[in-house]
Protein backbone atom coordinates (compact mmCIF):
# COMPACT_ATOMS: atom_id res chain seq x y z
CA UNK A 1 0.00 0.00 0.00
CA UNK A 2 1.78 3.18 -1.12
CA UNK A 3 1.63 6.54 0.68
CA UNK A 4 -0.92 7.93 -1.79
CA UNK A 5 -3.43 5.20 -0.98
CA UNK A 6 -6.73 6.29 0.54
CA UNK A 7 -7.38 4.63 3.90
CA UNK A 8 -10.72 4.67 5.69
CA UNK A 9 -10.46 4.41 9.48
CA UNK A 10 -13.51 3.98 11.72
CA UNK A 11 -13.27 4.66 15.44
CA UNK A 12 -10.74 7.40 14.65
CA UNK A 13 -11.73 9.56 17.64
CA UNK A 14 -11.35 6.68 20.08
CA UNK A 15 -8.37 5.23 21.90
CA UNK A 16 -6.86 2.68 19.51
CA UNK A 17 -8.23 4.35 16.37
CA UNK A 18 -6.72 7.74 17.11
CA UNK A 19 -3.38 6.18 18.01
CA UNK A 20 -3.42 4.27 14.72
CA UNK A 21 -4.22 7.53 12.91
CA UNK A 22 -1.15 9.13 14.47
CA UNK A 23 0.99 6.10 13.67
CA UNK A 24 -0.19 6.11 10.04
CA UNK A 25 0.77 9.79 9.83
CA UNK A 26 4.19 8.95 11.28
CA UNK A 27 4.61 6.29 8.58
CA UNK A 28 3.81 8.82 5.85
CA UNK A 29 0.09 8.12 5.30
CA UNK A 30 -2.08 11.24 5.23
CA UNK A 31 -4.88 10.41 2.78
CA UNK A 32 -7.14 9.05 5.50
CA UNK A 33 -10.92 9.29 5.82
CA UNK A 34 -11.69 9.32 9.53
CA UNK A 35 -15.06 8.06 10.75
CA UNK A 36 -16.63 8.27 14.22
CA UNK A 37 -19.25 10.01 16.30
CA UNK A 38 -17.42 13.33 16.57
CA UNK A 39 -19.86 14.93 19.00
CA UNK A 40 -17.76 14.47 22.15
CA UNK A 41 -15.46 17.39 22.95
CA UNK A 42 -13.29 15.23 25.23
CA UNK A 43 -12.24 13.15 22.20
CA UNK A 44 -11.16 16.08 20.00
CA UNK A 45 -7.54 16.15 21.23
CA UNK A 46 -7.23 12.51 20.08
CA UNK A 47 -7.50 13.45 16.40
CA UNK A 48 -7.67 17.25 16.06
CA UNK A 49 -4.00 17.87 15.27
CA UNK A 50 -3.54 14.87 13.00
CA UNK A 51 -3.44 14.75 9.21
CA UNK A 52 -6.44 13.34 7.35
CA UNK A 53 -8.37 13.81 4.15
CA UNK A 54 -11.98 13.89 5.32
CA UNK A 55 -13.97 13.66 8.56
CA UNK A 56 -17.25 11.71 8.25
CA UNK A 57 -19.88 11.13 10.93
CA UNK A 58 -20.45 7.46 11.68
CA UNK A 59 -24.17 7.55 10.88
CA UNK A 60 -23.54 9.29 7.54
CA UNK A 61 -20.74 7.06 6.29
CA UNK A 62 -22.60 4.85 3.84
CA UNK A 63 -24.52 7.75 2.30
CA UNK A 64 -21.22 9.62 1.98
CA UNK A 65 -19.56 6.64 0.31
CA UNK A 66 -22.38 6.45 -2.23
CA UNK A 67 -22.09 10.14 -3.09
CA UNK A 68 -18.32 10.63 -3.06
CA UNK A 69 -16.02 10.03 -5.99
CA UNK A 70 -13.21 9.05 -3.63
CA UNK A 71 -11.86 5.54 -4.18
CA UNK A 72 -11.00 3.81 -0.92
CA UNK A 73 -7.98 1.46 -1.05
CA UNK A 74 -8.03 -0.01 2.47
CA UNK A 75 -10.31 -0.04 5.52
CA UNK A 76 -9.46 -0.29 9.20
CA UNK A 77 -12.72 -0.86 11.07
CA UNK A 78 -11.98 -0.17 14.73
CA UNK A 79 -15.20 1.65 15.63
CA UNK A 80 -17.36 -0.17 18.21
CA UNK A 81 -19.28 0.14 21.43
CA UNK A 82 -16.60 -1.17 23.78
CA UNK A 83 -18.24 -0.72 27.19
CA UNK A 84 -18.26 -4.18 28.76
CA UNK A 85 -20.61 -2.92 31.50
CA UNK A 86 -23.31 -2.00 28.95
CA UNK A 87 -25.73 -4.92 29.17
CA UNK A 88 -28.29 -3.78 26.58
CA UNK A 89 -27.42 -6.15 23.74
CA UNK A 90 -29.41 -4.10 21.24
CA UNK A 91 -26.80 -1.33 21.45
CA UNK A 92 -23.93 -3.75 20.82
CA UNK A 93 -25.89 -5.48 18.08
CA UNK A 94 -26.46 -2.22 16.20
CA UNK A 95 -22.93 -0.81 16.47
CA UNK A 96 -20.75 -3.92 16.66
CA UNK A 97 -22.65 -6.39 14.51
CA UNK A 98 -24.96 -4.73 11.99
CA UNK A 99 -22.65 -1.78 11.27
CA UNK A 100 -19.71 -4.15 10.84
CA UNK A 101 -21.69 -6.23 8.35
CA UNK A 102 -22.26 -3.10 6.26
CA UNK A 103 -18.52 -2.33 6.33
CA UNK A 104 -17.76 -5.92 5.27
CA UNK A 105 -20.28 -5.78 2.43
CA UNK A 106 -18.88 -2.48 1.18
CA UNK A 107 -15.38 -3.98 1.15
CA UNK A 108 -16.67 -7.06 -0.68
CA UNK A 109 -18.53 -5.09 -3.34
CA UNK A 110 -15.61 -2.73 -3.93
CA UNK A 111 -12.72 -5.19 -3.61
CA UNK A 112 -11.18 -3.43 -0.59
CA UNK A 113 -8.94 -5.23 1.95
CA UNK A 114 -10.22 -5.04 5.52
CA UNK A 115 -8.73 -5.21 9.01
CA UNK A 116 -11.33 -5.10 11.78
CA UNK A 117 -11.30 -5.17 15.56
CA UNK A 118 -12.55 -8.31 17.24
CA UNK A 119 -11.76 -8.91 20.92
CA UNK A 120 -10.32 -11.37 23.40
CA UNK A 121 -13.67 -10.95 25.17
CA UNK A 122 -14.95 -13.51 22.65
CA UNK A 123 -13.05 -16.21 24.58
CA UNK A 124 -15.25 -15.84 27.65
CA UNK A 125 -13.75 -17.51 30.71
CA UNK A 126 -11.19 -19.27 28.52
CA UNK A 127 -12.69 -22.74 28.82
CA UNK A 128 -11.44 -23.53 25.30
CA UNK A 129 -8.15 -21.70 25.68
CA UNK A 130 -6.95 -18.62 23.82
CA UNK A 131 -5.96 -20.00 20.44
CA UNK A 132 -7.21 -18.13 17.36
CA UNK A 133 -8.50 -21.35 15.85
CA UNK A 134 -11.49 -20.93 13.53
CA UNK A 135 -12.75 -24.34 14.64
CA UNK A 136 -13.67 -23.18 18.16
CA UNK A 137 -15.43 -19.89 17.31
CA UNK A 138 -18.92 -21.43 17.22
CA UNK A 139 -18.36 -22.98 20.66
CA UNK A 140 -17.11 -19.85 22.45
CA UNK A 141 -19.20 -18.43 25.29
CA UNK A 142 -18.43 -14.72 25.88
CA UNK A 143 -19.24 -13.39 29.34
CA UNK A 144 -20.96 -10.13 28.36
CA UNK A 145 -23.03 -8.61 25.51
CA UNK A 146 -19.97 -6.81 24.11
CA UNK A 147 -18.11 -10.11 23.74
CA UNK A 148 -21.19 -11.78 22.30
CA UNK A 149 -21.56 -9.10 19.62
CA UNK A 150 -17.91 -9.42 18.62
CA UNK A 151 -18.12 -13.19 18.44
CA UNK A 152 -21.34 -13.08 16.42
CA UNK A 153 -19.59 -10.98 13.81
CA UNK A 154 -16.59 -13.33 13.75
CA UNK A 155 -18.97 -16.26 13.23
CA UNK A 156 -20.77 -14.42 10.43
CA UNK A 157 -17.49 -13.51 8.69
CA UNK A 158 -16.19 -17.09 8.90
CA UNK A 159 -19.48 -18.49 7.55
CA UNK A 160 -19.29 -16.20 4.51
CA UNK A 161 -15.63 -17.07 4.02
CA UNK A 162 -16.47 -20.78 4.04
CA UNK A 163 -19.44 -20.31 1.72
CA UNK A 164 -17.24 -18.44 -0.76
CA UNK A 165 -15.01 -21.48 -1.12
CA UNK A 166 -17.79 -23.69 -2.50
CA UNK A 167 -17.59 -24.43 -6.26
CA UNK A 168 -19.44 -21.76 -8.24
CA UNK A 169 -20.21 -19.70 -5.12
CA UNK A 170 -20.47 -15.91 -5.40
CA UNK A 171 -17.73 -13.69 -3.97
CA UNK A 172 -18.86 -13.02 -0.39
CA UNK A 173 -15.72 -11.64 1.29
CA UNK A 174 -13.25 -8.77 0.93
CA UNK A 175 -10.20 -9.78 -1.17
CA UNK A 176 -8.13 -10.02 2.04
CA UNK A 177 -9.43 -9.65 5.60
CA UNK A 178 -8.19 -10.03 9.16
CA UNK A 179 -10.17 -9.84 12.40
CA UNK A 180 -7.88 -8.93 15.29
CA UNK A 181 -8.73 -10.27 18.74
CA UNK A 182 -7.33 -7.45 20.86
CA UNK A 183 -6.30 -8.48 24.35
CA UNK A 184 -5.81 -5.85 27.10
CA UNK A 185 -4.64 -2.78 25.21
CA UNK A 186 -3.24 0.20 27.11
CA UNK A 187 -1.52 3.43 26.17
CA UNK A 188 -2.03 7.12 25.30
CA UNK A 189 -5.27 8.66 24.02
CA UNK A 190 -7.54 6.87 26.51
CA UNK A 191 -8.17 9.95 28.68
CA UNK A 192 -11.85 10.04 27.63
CA UNK A 193 -12.63 6.44 28.61
CA UNK A 194 -13.47 7.09 32.27
CA UNK A 195 -14.24 3.79 34.05
CA UNK A 196 -13.23 1.75 30.97
CA UNK A 197 -9.70 3.22 30.81
CA UNK A 198 -6.77 0.92 31.59
CA UNK A 199 -5.66 0.04 35.12
CA UNK A 200 -2.43 1.94 34.39
CA UNK A 201 -4.35 5.15 33.73
CA UNK A 202 -6.37 4.79 36.94
CA UNK A 203 -3.33 3.69 38.93
CA UNK A 204 -1.29 6.74 37.93
CA UNK A 205 -4.15 9.01 39.01
CA UNK A 206 -4.42 7.19 42.34
CA UNK A 207 -0.68 7.42 42.95
CA UNK A 208 -0.71 11.16 42.30
CA UNK A 209 -3.63 11.80 44.62
CA UNK A 210 -3.09 9.23 47.40
CA UNK A 211 0.37 7.70 46.96
CA UNK A 212 -1.09 4.21 46.61
CA UNK A 213 -2.93 1.94 44.17
CA UNK A 214 -6.15 0.04 44.80
CA UNK A 215 -6.45 -3.36 43.11
CA UNK A 216 -9.32 -5.82 43.15
CA UNK A 217 -9.28 -8.67 45.62
CA UNK A 218 -9.61 -12.14 44.16
CA UNK A 219 -13.05 -13.71 44.46
CA UNK A 220 -11.94 -17.04 43.02
CA UNK A 221 -9.96 -19.82 44.63
CA UNK A 222 -6.54 -20.41 43.13
CA UNK A 223 -5.85 -16.70 42.61
CA UNK A 224 -4.37 -14.48 45.28
CA UNK A 225 -5.36 -10.82 45.51
CA UNK A 226 -3.75 -8.88 42.64
CA UNK A 227 -2.63 -12.07 40.90
CA UNK A 228 -5.38 -12.11 38.30
CA UNK A 229 -3.53 -12.51 35.00
CA UNK A 230 -4.05 -10.72 31.70
CA UNK A 231 -2.19 -10.35 28.44
CA UNK A 232 -1.46 -6.60 28.43
CA UNK A 233 -0.37 -5.16 25.07
CA UNK A 234 0.91 -1.64 24.40
CA UNK A 235 -1.13 0.27 21.83
CA UNK A 236 2.04 1.03 19.86
CA UNK A 237 2.43 -2.70 19.18
CA UNK A 238 -1.21 -2.90 18.07
CA UNK A 239 -0.68 -0.06 15.59
CA UNK A 240 2.48 -1.69 14.24
CA UNK A 241 0.64 -4.96 13.59
CA UNK A 242 -2.26 -3.14 11.89
CA UNK A 243 0.06 -1.30 9.51
CA UNK A 244 2.07 -4.47 8.83
CA UNK A 245 -1.13 -6.27 7.84
CA UNK A 246 -1.98 -3.42 5.48
CA UNK A 247 1.47 -3.61 3.87
CA UNK A 248 1.70 -7.42 3.65
CA UNK A 249 -0.70 -10.03 2.33
CA UNK A 250 -1.21 -12.23 5.37
CA UNK A 251 -3.78 -15.03 5.02
CA UNK A 252 -7.37 -13.97 5.71
CA UNK A 253 -8.85 -14.95 9.06
CA UNK A 254 -8.95 -14.26 12.79
CA UNK A 255 -5.73 -13.36 14.61
CA UNK A 256 -4.94 -12.92 18.27
CA UNK A 257 -3.24 -9.67 19.16
CA UNK A 258 -1.56 -9.80 22.54
CA UNK A 259 2.03 -10.30 23.66
CA UNK A 260 1.65 -14.03 24.34
CA UNK A 261 2.69 -13.55 27.97
CA UNK A 262 0.18 -13.13 30.81
CA UNK A 263 1.15 -10.79 33.66
CA UNK A 264 -0.53 -9.98 36.95
CA UNK A 265 -2.27 -6.76 37.93
CA UNK A 266 0.26 -6.47 40.73
CA UNK A 267 3.05 -6.52 38.12
CA UNK A 268 1.17 -3.80 36.26
CA UNK A 269 0.82 -1.64 39.36
CA UNK A 270 4.49 -2.07 40.27
CA UNK A 271 5.53 -1.08 36.75
CA UNK A 272 3.38 2.06 37.08
CA UNK A 273 5.00 2.97 40.40
CA UNK A 274 8.43 2.40 38.83
CA UNK A 275 7.59 4.63 35.86
CA UNK A 276 6.58 7.39 38.27
CA UNK A 277 9.62 6.87 40.51
CA UNK A 278 7.47 6.10 43.57
CA UNK A 279 7.77 3.24 46.08
CA UNK A 280 4.85 0.81 45.63
CA UNK A 281 1.95 0.84 48.09
CA UNK A 282 -0.93 -1.46 47.08
CA UNK A 283 -4.32 -1.80 48.78
CA UNK A 284 -6.82 -4.52 47.87
CA UNK A 285 -10.54 -3.75 47.58
CA UNK A 286 -13.65 -5.80 46.80
CA UNK A 287 -14.49 -6.16 43.14
CA UNK A 288 -17.75 -4.38 42.14
CA UNK A 289 -20.63 -6.82 42.12
CA UNK A 290 -21.78 -5.84 38.61
CA UNK A 291 -18.61 -7.30 37.08
CA UNK A 292 -17.71 -9.96 39.67
CA UNK A 293 -19.53 -12.91 38.11
CA UNK A 294 -18.22 -12.30 34.59
CA UNK A 295 -14.64 -11.32 35.38
CA UNK A 296 -11.79 -12.92 33.44
CA UNK A 297 -9.05 -14.18 35.76
CA UNK A 298 -6.64 -15.31 33.06
CA UNK A 299 -6.03 -14.37 29.44
CA UNK A 300 -2.97 -15.14 27.33
CA UNK A 301 -2.87 -14.87 23.57
CA UNK A 302 -1.52 -17.75 21.52
CA UNK A 303 0.48 -15.71 18.98
CA UNK A 304 1.66 -18.53 16.71
CA UNK A 305 -0.70 -17.72 13.84
CA UNK A 306 0.51 -14.11 13.43
CA UNK A 307 4.13 -15.24 13.70
CA UNK A 308 3.53 -17.95 11.09
CA UNK A 309 2.02 -15.28 8.81
CA UNK A 310 5.38 -13.52 8.89
CA UNK A 311 5.20 -10.92 11.66
CA UNK A 312 8.59 -10.96 13.40
CA UNK A 313 8.74 -7.73 15.39
CA UNK A 314 9.05 -8.23 19.17
CA UNK A 315 6.30 -6.97 21.47
CA UNK A 316 7.02 -4.46 24.23
CA UNK A 317 7.46 -6.00 27.67
CA UNK A 318 5.05 -4.79 30.35
CA UNK A 319 7.81 -2.76 31.95
CA UNK A 320 8.83 -1.16 28.62
CA UNK A 321 5.30 -0.30 27.57
CA UNK A 322 4.12 0.99 30.94
CA UNK A 323 7.32 2.95 31.42
CA UNK A 324 6.92 4.71 28.07
CA UNK A 325 3.24 5.43 28.69
CA UNK A 326 3.74 6.80 32.19
CA UNK A 327 6.87 8.87 31.55
CA UNK A 328 6.14 10.22 28.07
CA UNK A 329 2.35 10.62 28.10
CA UNK A 330 0.56 10.32 31.45
CA UNK A 331 3.07 12.47 33.34
CA UNK A 332 2.11 15.61 31.39
CA UNK A 333 -1.20 14.34 29.95
CA UNK A 334 0.16 14.22 26.43
CA UNK A 335 -1.51 12.68 23.39
CA UNK A 336 0.05 10.61 20.66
Amino acid sequence: MDRNSVILLTGAAGFIGSYLLGYLNKEGYGRIIIVDDFGRDDKKPNYGSKKFLQQVERDQLFDWLKSTGTKVDFIFHLGARTDTTEFDYRIHEKLNLEYSKKIWQYCTENNIPLVYASSAATYGAGELGYKDDHGIVEQLKPLNPYGVSKNEFDKWALALSLASQAPGAPHLTPPVWQGLKFFNVYGPNEYHKARMASVIFHSSNQIRSTGKVKLFKSHRSGYKDGQQLRDFIYVRDVAQVCVWLMQHKAPSGLYNLGTGKARSFEDLARATFAGMGVEPVIEYIDMPEDIRDNYQYFTEADMQKLRTAGYTRPFSSLEEGVGDYVKNFLKDRKYY
